[in-house]
């Protein structure tokens, strides 16, 4: 039998390690570090948006775990996110899967997801 996406991350402990170290690309990335920088003034928050992250990528991709935020749309309205900072996050994340030596067909995986997403971020 296959593994889940969400094995194939590394459960909960991977998909954290993966998405802290996405944050850390973000705030790294000139092209959009503007909407995350602030973030680094308030902790909390950071955190938050963190384990939110964490929750949604784990319920996504076949794990136990529930995602209790708000949708994309609702989470992302008001940003005016464009289609170049979105390809930014999507690039970052996948430097990041390198790093964390994910397979080619979970990267494929992932990608399918965040396509999927891109009408509920961009210019809401």
């Amino acid at each position: 039998m296959t593994k889940s996406l969400y094995e194939r991350l590394g459960g909960k402990e991977g998909i954290t390690k993966i998405v802290d170290d996405v944050v850390e690309a973000h705030m790294n990335n000139p092209a959009i570090n503007a909407r995350f920088i602030p973030y680094s003034e308030t902790p909390e928050k950071l955190a938050q948006i963190k384990s939110h992250t964490v929750d949604f990528f784990s319920e996504g991709s076949g794990g136990p775990v529930k995602y209790a935020g708000r949708d994309m749309p609702t989470t992302h309205r008001g940003m005016n996110i464009n289609p170049t900072e979105y390809m930014h996050v999507v690039d970052d994340i996948f430097l990041v899967l390198d790093k964390h030596q994910i397979d080619e067909d979970t990267k494929k995986d992932v990608l399918a997801i965040l396509w999927s997403l891109k009408g509920m971020i961009i210019e809401q």
